[in-house]
C-alpha cells in the first residue's frame, strides 16, 4: 500500500503524510508527472518549501502540550494528556508520545528533491525577464535541502541515538531492510554536510531575490554543526568525558561566533523576524490557538472549554531566575529565601531575572490591562478542571498579549517558532570550554575567548551581573542554569537534561505555589508537591516505534531497557 499526495497539494502547502512504511509514499497521483513538476521554476521552489513544512516546532507539539510538561519546566493541565506518559512512565514502544518518526517523510522529500532536481534544466527560459533571478535563486536550491536532510537526521538522533539514515528515495524493499547508523557516524555525516553547503549558502537572504526570512543560511549550517557536536560531546553520548570531543564542539561554537553574522538582541526574540540574534525562523501564518490554550482563562473571553490545554511553569523553574541583582532566590518550606537586601517576600516576582518576566506569568505581574491574581480567591484562581493552573503560575514565553477573543474584535498574530539563535553559540562554546579545560577563564592562541567570557555575554544582555564563579563544578552549574532560563519553553530543557544525565535527579518532584492573603493583607507563600514523577534510565532515549521494528527486524536492536 502506498499513501498518493496530490503534486498541487504539496506545491500550495505544507504536507501531512501518512504511508505503510515510513519512508514509503508517492509524490504524484498522475496528475502532474515529477518531470513537469521540475520543468518550471515556481513548482520547483514550492517542493523545495515543502522540504521545509517539516522543521518541528513546538506551540504544543504533544497532544497540545509543549514539551517541557514533560521535563521539571512546566506542566500540562489536561492530566490525561499525552505528554504525561513521559512523567508517569506509561510511554513504550507500543505506547509513543512523538511523532518524530514522521521526520523520516521529511527526509525522504528532501532525497526526492535532490534527485530530482539534479536534472532540472530552465535553458529555455533564459530571455525571461526572471531568469537571472531563479538563477541567483536556483544555485541554493540543492544545498539548503541538504542542510535541512541533517538537520532533520539530528532531530532524530538525539531522540533515538544509532539511527537509519536514506540518503536516497527508497523502494519499499529498502525501506523495509534498511540498518541503523550509529550515532558518532550520524554526527560525522551532519558535520560534513555542513562544512560541504556552508560555503555554497548565502549569509542573508536581504538583497536576493524577495528578500526572503526563514532560509537555511551559511550560519545556519554551521549553527547545526555545533549544536550535533554539543550532543556528541555530552555525556550521554560521550560517556567517558573526553576533551577532545569538548574541544571539538567549542571549536565549531567559536567558528560561528568569529563570522560576526550575528548579535546578541536585548529585544523579545520569540515572534521577531528582524532580530539580529536570530539564526534561521520557521515562519507561521496568523492564528490564536496557541493564546487560546494559554491565556489565564478569563482573557479568553470565554472561547476555551476546561480543563486548560496549557503549559503551566513550575516553581522548580521559578527558582532557577536569580534576582536582577544576580542572587538566587527559592521558595522553601518557610517562605521565600534570598540574601539579596532588595529582595520583597512580600513582591517576589518584582526585580528578578528580566527573562522571568519574558517567561512566566506570575500574582501582581501585569498583562492585558490588568494583574494576574492567582492567590486564593483572586480572579485567576480556579482549579484545573476550571481551566486554572496547578502550579500557580501561567506561560508567557511566545504569548502575543495583542492577541484578543472580543466577539467584537478578534485578534490574531504570527507566531515563528525559533529554530536557531546566536545565545545558543555562546552558551554551546562556555560550556563547551569548561568541559575541555576546567577554567572558566582559559584561553590560549586557538581558542582565544575564555568560557567566563561567553556565558557573561548572554547574561550582560539580559542586564544581569557576571558569573564570578572559578571552580569547575560551579561555573558548570552556572552554565546549565543559564542554559534554562535562557531558553525556557524554545524546547531546551527536555534535551539538555538528558544529553547531561542528570534527569535522575531532576525529574522527580514537581512543585508549584499555593499563595493566600493574610488576616493583615499581606501574601503567605507556599511550597506544594503537585506531582511526583516516574523516571528510569531507559528514558534517556526514545523506543523506537515496535511498529518500525516489526516492519524492518533491522532496525533492532531496540533501545536499552526499553
Amino acid at each position: 500500500m502506498k499513501t498518493i499526495i496530490n503534486t498541487t497539494a504539496v506545491l500550495a502547502a505544507a504536507i501531512s503524510a501518512v504511508s505503510c512504511n515510513y519512508l514509503d509514499f508517492d509524490e504524484t497521483n498522475g496528475l502532474r508527472t515529477y518531470s513537469d513538476v521540475y520543468s518550471y521554476f515556481d513548482e520547483t521552489k514550492q517542493v523545495l518549501t515543502n522540504v521545509y513544512s517539516y522543521i518541528p516546532q513546538d506551540f504544543g507539539a504533544i497532544g497540545g502540550a509543549m514539551r517541557d510538561c514533560g521535563c521539571d519546566d512546566a506542566e500540562f493541565g489536561n492530566t490525561g494528556g499525552q505528554v504525561q506518559w513521559f512523567n508517569n512512565g506509561s510511554w513504550s514502544a507500543l505506547n509513543t508520545v512523538d511523532n518524530a518518526w514522521s521526520l523520516y517523510n521529511g527526509i525522504r522529500a528532501a532525497n526526492e528533491f535532490l534527485e530530482s532536481f539534479a536534472s532540472t534544466d530552465f535553458s529555455r527560459f533564459e530571455n525571461d525577464a526572471q531568469y537571472e533571478n531563479w538563477e541567483k535563486q536556483l544555485k541554493y536550491f540543492p544545498y539548503e535541502a541538504r542542510v535541512l536532510r541533517a538537520f532533520f537526521f539530528f532531530e532524530l538522533a538525539k531522540r533515538y541515538g544509532d539511527i537509519a539514515m536514506p540518503l536516497k528515495k527508497l523502494t519499499i524493499e529498502e525501506a523495509n531492510s534498511i540498518g541503523k547508523t550509529p550515532f558518532d557516524d550520524v554526527v560525522e555525516y551532519i558535520v560534513s554536510e555542513c562544512d560541504a553547503c556552508a560555503s555554497n549558502l548565502p549569509d542573508s537572504y536581504r538583497g536576493q531575490p524577495n528578500n526572503e526570512t526563514g532560509r537555511v543560511t551559511r550560519g545556519f549550517a554551521m549553527a547545526l554543526k555545533s549544536k550535533a557536536l554539543l550532543y556528541a560531546a555530552s555525556e550521554l553520548h560521550n560517556p567517558t568525558m573526553d576533551t577532545e570531543k569538548w574541544k571539538r564542539s567549542a571549536k565549531a561554537a567559536l567558528d560561528l561566533i568569529d563570522t560576526g553574522l550575528y548579535q546578541l538582541d536585548p529585544a523579545d526574540k520569540c515572534n521577531n523576524v528582524s532580530s539580529p540574534e536570530t539564526v534561521l525562523l520557521r515562519m507561521n501564518d496568523a492564528s490564536s490557538s496557541f493564546e487560546l490554550n494559554n491565556f489565564p482563562i478569563r482573557f479568553t473571553e470565554g472561547s476555551r472549554s476546561t480543563p486548560a490545554t496549557a503549559t503551566f511553569p513550575t516553581q522548580n523553574l521559578v527558582d532557577a531566575f536569580q534576582t536582577i541583582n544576580g542572587y538566587t532566590v527559592t521558595l522553601g518550606a518557610n517562605g521565600w529565601e534570598c540574601d539579596d537586601p532588595a529582595f520583597n517576600p512580600q513582591r517576589p516576582y518584582d526585580n528578578r531575572d528580566p527573562r522571568f518576566a519574558r517567561t512566566i506569568l506570575a500574582n501582581g505581574q501585569s498583562f492585558k490591562g490588568s494583574r494576574i491574581a492567582s492567590y486564593a480567591g483572586g480572579e485567576d484562581d480556579a482549579t484545573v478542571t476550571q481551566g486554572g493552573s496547578p502550579t500557580g503560575y501561567f506561560l508567557r514565553k511566545y504569548i502575543q498579549e495583542s492577541t484578543s477573543f472580543s466577539p467584537d474584535n478578534p485578534v490574531s498574530n504570527r507566531h515563528h517558532w525559533v529554530i536557531y539563535r546566536y545565545a545558543e553559540t555562546l552558551l554551546t562554546y562556555a560550556e563547551s570550554m569548561i568541559e575541555a579545560f576546567g577554567d572558566p577563564d582559559y584561553t590560549d592562541a586557538e581558542f582565544t575567548y575564555s568560557a567566563a567570557w561567553a556565558l557573561n555575554q548572554v547574561r550582560a544582555n539580559s542586564n544581569m551581573p557576571s558569573v564570578d564563579v572559578k571552580d569547575r563544578a560551579g561555573f558548570i552549574a552556572a552554565v546549565r542554569n543559564e542554559w534554562r532560563v535562557e531558553f525556557a519553553f524554545e524546547d531546551h530543557r527536555f534535551w539538555d537534561v538528558r544529553r547531561w544525565k542528570t534527569a535522575e535527579d531532576t525529574q522527580r518532584d514537581i512543585y508549584g505555589v499555593r499563595i493566600e492573603l493574610t488576616e493583615d493583607n499581606n501574601y503567605a507563600f507556599y511550597r506544594e508537591v503537585y506531582e511526583t514523577r516516574t523516571w528510569a534510565e531507559r528514558m534517556y532515549l526514545y523506543p523506537i516505534p515496535q511498529s518500525e521494528l516489526y516492519k524492518n527486524t533491522n532496525l533492532n536492536p531496540q533501545n536499552q531497557g526499553w
